[in-house]
């Protein structure tokens, strides 16, 4: 089982990306320091960082630099507010291995963990391909097909196509869905889960998707 180290100081990400981790079958260890961030990174056992830039002590690229200062070599996945390409280019050229602009979808960024996880390991079983009941999801190529004929969906589409995937016969809430596939700034209130649902079946059929009244959809 792999452990990620999150380094985060606002508790509301850090608590959403902890909870999309252990239910991926990760552990996690969180902090909202750089300085202790940095030493964890060089002196614990992680396979990856998840290090947030705007820390209340010393900046992302600060710990960044502590932590291939020491020769570490653990994967690290920068997040950040900031949109400049410079801010892009500092993190990446000051050894960070991907940079993910907030806000966020966790599937986006669970992706690029096993990502980097399946590059520093290639023999990991992360499956290339998602498949059910004559649907497939290429999750390299972001294609989809039914019974063999291609289909056009938007990248948001296939997010949620892939999360019904992974999760086949289980009911799923509005609130995992919008979590899963809308990221950490969802708005509760939204229909757009509603919406998104109507155009995959649409798209992929009808009697993929059941309502369960009060709780949410399912992929039957």
């Amino acid at each position: 089982m792999s452990t990620v180290l999150i380094i985060e100081d606002e508790a509301r990400i850090a608590a959403f990306i902890a909870k999309g981790l252990r239910s991926a079958g990760f552990t996690s260890h969180q902090t909202g320091s750089g300085i202790e961030g940095a030493v964890l990174a060089v002196h614990g056992d992680f396979d990856l960082v998840v290090l947030d830039v705007g820390l209340p002590d010393i900046d992302g690229f600060e710990v960044l630099e502590r932590i291939r200062g020491q020769g570490v070599k653990v994967p690290v996945i920068m997040l950040t507010a900031r949109t400049s390409v410079a801010d892009r280019v500092a993190g990446l050229e000051g050894g960070a291995d991907d940079y993910m602009p907030k806000p966020f979808s966790f599937e986006e960024l669970l992706a690029r963990i096993r990502l980097r996880l399946r590059t520093e390991a290639p023999t990991a079983a992360e499956p290339t391909q998602l498949s059910h009941d004559g649907l497939t999801l290429d999750l390299r190529t972001r294609r989809a097909e039914v019974n063999g004929r291609s289909i056009d969906l938007s990248a948001r589409e296939f997010t949620l196509a892939e999360t019904f995937l992974r999760n086949p016969g289980q009911v799923l809430s509005r609130e995992q869905l919008l979590s899963n596939v809308w990221g950490y700034d969802f708005d509760a209130g939204s229909n757009v889960v509603d919406v998104y649902v109507r155009y995959l079946r649409r798209k992929l059929g009808r009697e993929r998707f059941e309502t369960v009244r009060g709780m949410g959809y399912r992929l039957v």
